[in-house]
């Protein structure tokens, strides 16, 4: 799950109750995950993969993307987070900058679309129907408990800091440009689908969020479609 780096914009006062506001309805699907233990947890998270062989063959070496044909899987996902959640959150009071980014790719580059202040769910609902552009929800475990119970077990796993952001994205358009994260990123297909295409490193080992112009890097080494109850892992040295 990403948390990228300088990405927390604030407002003092307001912001901070803001996000101090009462939780969303609990996720009322069984989890297909294992939660007895942080180990536990991550193991049902990428499995069929095992954890020995994910991190001897992948981790911060190469992607992974996992696929499973499980139903339940599907539901349990779409309840993690839904668009219709993004109604009920903006009327508790969220803000641009702090709570949400609204972007798209222009030219191969990251143009923000952010109005000032809190959001209103119906001006964003239809900016995001004509403009076409990305909703960034950052840190949704702060409303969604589920979500919650998934980072804490993987923040005892690691043994560091594990956050989260939605993003939703329309149909044929592109929220953000080719780039590097500096973080090693979980990601889960919650609804509808995506297509990724990934790209050969620049550099060895990123330690930088980093955009990367499209002339530089090359053909895709990877290209898939990212459905509900997919999983995908990607190294913060891989473009994409």
């Amino acid at each position: 799950m990403p948390k990228k780096g300088g990405k927390t914009a604030s407002k003092a006062g307001e912001g901070d109750a803001a996000a101090k506001r009462s939780k969303t309805e609990p996720a009322s699907i069984p989890s297909p995950f294992n939660f007895e233990s942080p180990d536990s947890l991550f193991e049902s998270l990428i499995s069929p993969i095992a954890p020995k062989d994910f991190f001897h063959d992948y981790w911060e070496q190469k992607p992974l993307l996992i696929q499973r044909s499980d139903p339940s899987l599907a539901a349990y996902y779409q309840s993690l987070f839904q668009f219709a959640d993004l109604k009920q959150l903006c009327g508790r009071g969220v803000f641009y900058g702090r709570d949400v980014n609204f972007c798209r790719c222009v030219d191969g580059k990251k143009k923000v679309l952010n109005k000032d202040g809190k959001v209103n769910y119906n001006q964003l609902k239809k900016d995001f129907d004509q403009k076409r552009a990305t909703i960034q929800f950052h840190q949704p475990q702060r409303f969604k408990d589920e979500l919650w119970r998934i980072q804490e077990k993987l923040e005892c796993f690691f043994g560091s800091l594990v956050g989260s952001n939605v993003y939703i994205t329309p149909q044929e358009s592109q929220g953000l440009p080719p780039h590097y994260d500096d973080v090693e990123v979980f990601i889960l297909q919650l609804e509808g689908e995506k297509r990724w295409r990934l790209y050969k490193p620049t550099v060895p080992l990123a330690r930088e969020y980093s955009l990367e112009p499209e002339d530089r890097i090359g053909n895709p080494t990877h290209e898939f479609t990212l459905k509900v109850y997919k999983a995908k892992y990607t190294r913060s040295i891989q473009i994409w």
